[in-house]
């Protein structure tokens, strides 16, 4: 008799239903589907996500050894097919959830650090530069955004700065920069060893970017100099540098879906099976990351899906099985040992 919901199935209730049925009725998805859905084709590849399923017949071989369970996981179909999910791969829309020489992309993240949940995403081929992705960014009036030095362009910068919002990257080795005036700073109580105001003196960086710039200059733990440019004037100079801090946090992410996307397996090799798993990926992060928020689990989310690829059968749920044992030993339960005199 089963008993319980298992963990993989209660995973899948933080995925809004609503939202995934209207977004296949708008690109309709499931024209002429019959068995194969496509809820079930983003079980079956949030499954591979989840379990580290490298191939589409290692799917098919690990979902059929569990097909009396398949029911219980949400999945509506009786067995699940590779030559079936290598198909939906390839044909249906992408938006629901290269060359296949040279399977080269750009993931373009902008992560909010609220909650380390991806706001704005775009898939692009490996020759398609990081700044152009600043043109379809939709910018929100008063938020930081936190750019390394890949994304210095000064007109799209003074534009982040024409609406009103903020930004913190990095100066370029050869960048510019004409200090008007210096305000004070601490040395001996923090790393800062500059903190000063100025403007572009070049010609056309000064022409892309009229308005002035604060230059913030620290020194990290390993004694390098950290140059950073931002058009805040209000923040410490020790808040600029934690705030490019947190961009490690997209770091991490990326570090993520190159553990647990396997690039170098893509599960077909056309534009939309590639595009396909790659959102599915993201949004499988993305339910992990809810999971983590609604349930306050303190482990992080590399740790929760190490426990959970191994437990994607059982029916304890997920809280209790995320919370830690306390490593004591029932002494009742064990046997007396006797002395030797």
């Amino acid at each position: 008799m089963h008993q319980g919901k298992l963990v993989f199935s209660q995973v899948m209730t933080y995925l809004p239903l609503t939202t995934f049925r209207r977004c296949v009725a708008t690109h309709r998805g499931e024209h002429k589907v019959k068995d194969f859905s496509c809820l079930d084709q983003f079980f079956a590849m949030a499954f591979a996500q989840l379990t580290y399923r490298e191939s589409l017949r290692d799917i098919e071989v690990n979902l059929r050894a569990q097909a009396h369970r398949l029911y219980h996981m949400g999945f509506r179909c009786a067995t699940i097919s590779r030559n079936t999910l290598a198909n939906a791969n390839a044909t249906r829309p992408w938006q629901i959830s290269f060359r296949s020489a040279k399977a080269a992309i750009k993931l373009h993240t902008l992560l909010d650090l609220r909650g380390s949940i991806p706001s704005f995403i775009h898939i692009t081929d490996g020759k398609t530069h990081e700044v152009n992705i600043l043109d379809d960014l939709h910018i929100e009036q008063g938020a930081y955004y936190l750019m390394d030095r890949g994304y210095l362009d000064f007109a799209r910068l003074y534009s982040l700065h024409a609406s009103g919002a903020f930004f913190v990257t990095r100066a370029k080795s050869n960048t510019k920069f004409k200090r008007r005036y210096s305000h004070p700073v601490d040395r001996t109580a923090s790393n800062v060893i500059c903190d000063q105001t100025g403007v572009l003196p070049l010609f056309y960086a000064s022409k892309d970017y009229p308005a002035t710039l604060r230059r913030v200059v620290v020194k990290d733990d390993a004694g390098d100099r950290i140059i950073f440019l931002t058009n805040n004037f209000a923040l410490k100079p020790e808040m600029i540098a934690a705030l490019y801090k947190q961009r490690w946090q997209v770091e991490l992410f990326f570090k993520w879906i190159k553990q647990h996307l396997r690039i170098k397996t893509f599960l077909g090799t056309s534009e939309n099976a590639v595009k396909t798993q790659i959102w599915i990926a993201v949004c499988t992060y993305v339910l992990i990351a809810i999971v983590k928020k609604r349930l306050h689990l303190p482990h992080s989310l590399y740790e929760i899906l190490q426990i959970l690829s191994l437990t994607m059968f059982e029916t304890t749920p997920i809280n209790q099985l995320l919370t830690p044992s306390s490593g004591k030993l029932n002494d009742g339960n064990q046997p007396k040992q006797m002395s030797l005199l």
